[in-house]
């Protein structure tokens, strides 16, 4: 992971998260997928902010699905839909 700047994540997890909860997400786009995950897509900080990020996962009770640092400079995509 390069120093340079923020990481770019997706997390998945089971079940769809209304809009409402992206505050939480310190401004991350929720994605709702076709196959019931929601994907928690945008910039992260650092490690620290990254485990901030899971520990509300975890405080909310949602079943993380996955974890997958994504190229920093590609753009969210809010329909982005699995297949």
């Amino acid at each position: 992971m390069s120093s340079s700047g923020p990481q770019r994540y997706e997390i998945r997890v089971r079940g769809h998260l209304a809009p409402r909860w992206a505050p939480w997400f310190d401004g991350m786009a929720l994605v709702p997928q076709d196959d019931g995950t929601t994907v928690i897509d945008g910039p992260v900080a650092d490690q620290s902010a990254l485990h901030g990020l899971l520990r509300t996962i975890g405080d909310l009770g949602v079943p993380l699905v996955s974890v997958t640092a994504t190229d920093a400079d590609a753009p969210t995509h809010p329909s982005r839909r699995t297949p």
